[in-house]
């Protein structure tokens, strides 16, 4: 399994050409991409109609989906990951970033994604293994 982030998601169905999109097509052949209902909330965010919601919800639900851990073990340890960041100075990734890292993290998956915020995550903590790309 290999967790995509919402970036990849978003080329995907804009349908853009590139390294991430085409590594998201072949995890979908093998039914291995998954979603976080952080990445659920940022893809079903940008519908442009009811209608479009509905389609994202039904399509986006159908998928494996990875749950942060209970009683909040995943948040506390997502917000100590952002100040760490921080107090390294590296002022480029969001606390729902953190989340989804530190969701893979815990689940000790992969994580496709074509957003620079998560090499520097990565570089703070060397648990989160991200998916090679490809061409």
């Amino acid at each position: 399994m290999v967790l995509v982030d919402s970036t990849v998601w978003i080329n995907f169905l804009r349908q853009k050409l590139s390294s991430p999109v085409c590594q998201l097509r072949r995890l979908l052949q093998r039914d291995e991409a998954a979603i976080t209902p952080v990445i659920f909330q940022e893809l079903l965010q940008g519908a442009a109609s009811p209608e479009h919601l509905q389609r994202l919800r039904d399509s986006f639900a159908a998928l494996p989906q990875l749950m942060p851990s209970p009683a909040l073990g995943t948040y506390a340890a997502a917000a100590e990951l952002y100040a760490r960041c921080h107090w390294q100075g590296m002022r480029s990734c969001s606390p729902p970033e953190c989340l989804i890292a530190r969701t893979a993290i815990e689940h000790g998956v992969r994580l496709l994604h074509d957003d620079r915020a998560f090499v520097t995550i990565a570089r703070v903590d060397t648990r989160l293994k991200l998916y090679p790309i490809r061409t």
